[in-house]
């Protein structure tokens, strides 16, 4: 197991490097997209919980309308007003996720594992969860086998379904499983699915 722990950070770090540069000029091109469309920021950054639940920021290319979320968090929904033009196009391909490259090179997360929630999200929903802090057992990932199984969660019961594939990751997690996870987020982006919140 650690063995397989150690060939995944040289896989992380490798192709973290490698889509980090690749996606570079796609990313300034979007930044541009992003600042002329309303003139706000282009990134911003989050809290997320990462391995042991100790906390993390995550850098995302910015998909809502500026102070989007001044009436506190919320679950993002179907058809949400808040978000962008460009910001649907963005969550649609999920390339807003691509700063994450940053955390993942840094070792707060890995290309492949459960997705990191908010933690001002999670104190709403760790007691209602049942086995909720077994995500906190390894590292989260940029994609993860609930986000290449299921949609795009924006509820609590969402939430409790996404987590029965974090934790059969966990169980069953090996090199080969993270290639298969791999490759079908590929396809996902390609095809723009399972982006979209179901309400």
């Amino acid at each position: 197991f650690e063995l397989q722990l150690r060939i995944k950070r040289i896989f992380d770090i490798f192709f973290g490097v490698i889509l980090l540069v690749c996606t570079a000029p796609f990313l300034i091109l979007i930044g541009i997209l992003i600042k002329i469309e309303d003139g706000g920021p282009i990134f911003y950054s989050q809290w997320r919980s990462g391995i042991g639940a100790k906390p993390f920021k995550i850098i995302k290319l910015r998909t809502m309308k500026i102070n989007a979320e001044e009436n506190g968090p919320q679950w993002s929904k179907r058809n949400d007003s808040r978000v962008t033009f460009t910001g649907k196009i963005l969550r649609r391909m999920r390339i807003d996720e691509l700063p994450q490259i940053i955390s993942v090179i840094k070792g707060d997360m890995s290309l492949i594992g459960p997705r990191p929630e908010r933690p001002i999200i999670e104190k709403e929903i760790k007691d209602k969860i049942d086995f909720y802090n077994l995500k906190f057992l390894i590292k989260p990932g940029l994609s993860g086998w609930a986000q290449v199984n299921y949609p795009y969660g924006a509820s609590l019961e969402d939430s409790k379904n996404k987590l029965t594939f974090d934790i059969y990751y966990i169980k069953n997690f090996s090199i080969w499983l993270d290639l298969l996870i791999f490759f079908k987020t590929i396809k996902l982006v390609i095809n723009a699915s399972g982006s979209i919140p179901k309400k």
